[in-house]
């Protein structure tokens, strides 16, 4: 199985040893590192500074959201970067939510689904650079001619060439119209939270994705990569309180009570009454709460954390479920080389 870092958005500030460990997962035989992005950081920027002390990982987004750039401007990043890198890039893409689409970008949110197949048709007809660019919408019309233009806009086709017109582009997904949409559309698809529990209803998904009339790429050539916190320790219960925090921010404060795509989830997980409790508790203000709320077991299954042996064995029971690569989240460069090292016994 490939191995990702996933560097994951910023906090209040400059995550803390993040270029060391970018470094560390080229020296390592990482495949990819990821960024990501919600209402601070950028996904393009700390992705490209980091990735210019490498040689050989791929560069990934994970993900970068529609909302925050125009098609074209998401495809310009892409090839821009692509170039700079080598060809090294993996473009993640994904949707976000209502909070943040609406509150942060100030777009409305509806039909994420068409807004998604359309977004990707712009970028890879950018990237073909076949021809001048056009788009007949209705998200993202190329020229625009809609309320308050001048009428004078034209088909444009890139001064720059693209490196690659096969750029890999992956979608973030977690509902089972996404995951097939995928499936049908992308190169690949980026798991936040993969949990054995769930593998026989992802591959359901996923196959009713490649089955569709012109679906891209077939489970033979589709990556498959599952987010997870990999600690290798002899006491994992111990290791259980770091996660209840970000868990419990997911299931009750990205996104809104009524509409929360993390927290349905986990409700599928079977976590249906906690998460009504983290919920509540984290729009009451009481986070250390929520966090409380979180149960062992969802921690244990969304996380891969134990001794070697647990987590070699882990690990290769995701990929006979159909995980490609394993994006993991570690603290400093250390822990970066000490997966590497361990899985490398598998």
């Amino acid at each position: 199985m490939k191995l990702g870092l996933q560097l994951g958005y910023w906090g209040a500030g400059l995550p803390p040893h993040a270029a060391e460990m970018v470094v560390a997962a080229d020296e390592a035989g990482y495949d990819a590192v990821f960024t990501a992005e919600s209402w601070g950081s950028d996904v393009f920027t700390p992705l490209a500074w980091w990735g210019s002390a490498t040689t050989r990982v791929r560069l990934g987004t994970a993900v970068a959201q529609l909302s925050a750039r125009a098609p074209t401007a998401t495809a310009m990043a892409a090839l821009t970067l692509d170039h700079l890198s080598g060809g090294r890039v993996v473009l993640g893409l994904g949707v976000s939510g209502p909070q943040v689409v609406e509150g942060w970008y100030g777009a409305p949110f509806g039909r994420p689904l068409a807004r998604t197949r359309e977004y990707v048709s712009i970028i890879r007809d950018v990237l073909a650079r076949e021809a001048p660019v056009t788009s007949a919408g209705p998200h993202y019309p190329l020229p625009y001619n809609g309320s308050g233009a001048d009428g004078l806009g034209r088909p444009l086709r890139a001064i720059t060439h693209p490196l690659r017109a096969d750029l890999p582009i992956w979608l973030g997904a977690e509902g089972p119209r996404n995951v097939a949409l995928a499936a049908e559309i992308a190169d690949g698809w980026q798991a936040v939270y993969f949990t054995a529990a769930l593998a026989e209803e992802y591959n359901t998904w996923l196959d009713d994705g490649f089955a569709r009339a012109g679906a891209r790429r077939s489970r033979a050539d589709f990556e498959v990569a599952a987010c997870a916190t990999v600690t290798v320790t002899d006491d994992p219960a111990a290791e259980y309180d770091r996660h209840r925090p970000v868990i419990a921010l997911y299931a009750g404060g990205m996104g809104a009570a009524t509409k929360n795509f993390h927290a349905d989830l986990f409700r599928r997980m079977g976590y249906g009454e906690v998460v009504d409790e983290i919920g509540a508790r984290f729009r009451e203000g009481r986070r250390a709460e929520a966090a409380a709320a979180v149960p062992d077991e969802l921690v244990a299954q969304t996380t891969i954390i134990g001794d070697a042996a647990t987590i070699r064995r882990r690990v290769a029971e995701w990929g006979d479920l159909g995980v490609t690569m394993l994006m993991v989240g570690a603290r400093d460069a250390g822990q970066v080389r000490e997966i590497a090292t361990v899985l490398a016994e598998n």
